[in-house]
Formats: structure tokens, sequence, C-alpha cells
């Protein structure tokens, strides 16, 4: 089998504090490196979104601290994951990817050309986190793969960035919002990413509009 066509397990587990109120749902995490051309390190950390060049942190500084490079090591080009952890716990948040099991048919990190080989079960995510009533899918895989997990009338592709829509999972009522991908490659401005997700955390309970 090719390197291409490796089956890989998500490196990291999911994140769920126990009173978390909202998940962030992915769909799956870049490779440790790139192994062709030479080596280049794709993760500055052990923990979701680690790939320095993703912006997700970055949004996260900008909407709770006003900071973009918030959660960056100091003279590094590395995300704090103790911090991170620490702040989600204290927020209420939890991430999980929405993929288990994937290939990346380009060997590279990109969502077109990712084939989910098993996705998460998502009622064992809920359950132990029993105080989320709130989902945030990171960009249109993610959707996509989040509304064949749950019980909706509400296609994928027809959802909107910004958009909350009703679903079931585990006998839970639950509100999704489609967020805009942090990746660089999405074609959107960083300060309109953290609009977008500022407006999700207000409307979710987890930052005050006045913050």
């Amino acid at each position: 089998m090719s390197n291409q066509q490796e089956i890989e397990l998500r490196p990291f587990p999911p994140f769920l504090p126990p009173l978390a109120t909202v998940l962030m749902m992915g769909s799956f995490p870049p490779r440790a490196e790139r192994r062709f051309p030479p080596k280049v390190e794709k993760r500055s950390m052990q923990f979701h979104y680690p790939n320095f060049q993703n912006d997700m942190w970055r949004v996260y500084g900008l909407v709770f601290f006003g900071n973009a490079a918030h959660f960056e090591r100091p003279g590094e080009k590395a995300f704090d994951a103790v911090r991170i952890k620490a702040f989600l716990r204290e927020r209420g948040i939890a991430s999980c990817p929405g993929v288990r099991r994937a290939i990346r048919t380009h060997g590279n990190a990109s969502d077109a050309h990712l084939r989910v080989v098993e996705t998460v079960e998502l009622p064992e995510i809920l359950e132990k986190i029993p105080h989320c009533r709130h989902i945030c899918t990171t960009g249109g895989k993610a959707t996509e793969i989040l509304c064949a997990l749950v019980e909706t009338d509400v296609r994928a592709k027809d959802v909107q960035i910004g958009t909350a829509f009703p679903a079931r999972c585990a006998g839970r009522d639950l509100s999704i919002t489609r967020l805009p991908s942090t990746s660089r490659a999405y074609p959107m401005k960083l300060a309109a990413k953290a609009a977008a997700y500022r407006a999700f955390f207000v409307q979710a309970g987890c930052l005050a509009a006045e913050e």
C-alpha cells in the first residue's frame, strides 16, 4: 500500500471537559509531517489544530482576548497546548474531529482529498459531555460529516456560514452552527472568521456580548 493510501487514526483523543456546553467539531487533523517533498513539520503541539499555519487558536485569541497571538508560545512558531486546554476547560468548550480513521488520498491536509473510513461515535461523545447543546463545525467537510451523524432535515450543502439549524442525537436536542474553516487556504480574512466565531460563542453563552 502506498503512503497516500495509509489509513490514519486520529492522532489526538477527543477533548471533553465534563462541564462543556459547546462542542467544536472539525474533520481530521494533519499528519505530523509531509514526506514528499522533503519533510515539513506540520504540528507545533500535540493537540487539536496543531499546524502553526492554521489560524484556529489565533481566532480564539482574537475572540476572547483581542489578541491573535494570545495562545502562541513567545519566540516560537508554536501554540501553547497547556494554556489552550486550561482555557477550554474554563469556558466549557469541547473539541473532537468528526472522523476517527481516514485516508489522505493526495497525502496532504486538504479536506477535498479526505476519504472517511470511520466517523466518531457521536452518542458516546455526547454522553461524556451531558450539558452540551451547541455544536459548531469548522468548515464544509466537517458539516457534511456531522449532518450524517445526527437526525436533521437540513442538507449540509445548503448550510451557510454562521447559520444554525436544529438536530437530534441520542435523544438530545442540539443546535448546530456551521463556522468557516480556519485554514489559510480558505478565502476569508482572519477578522471575518473571528467575527463568525464570536457570534457563535455569544449565542452559545460562552462569551458575553460586551466582552
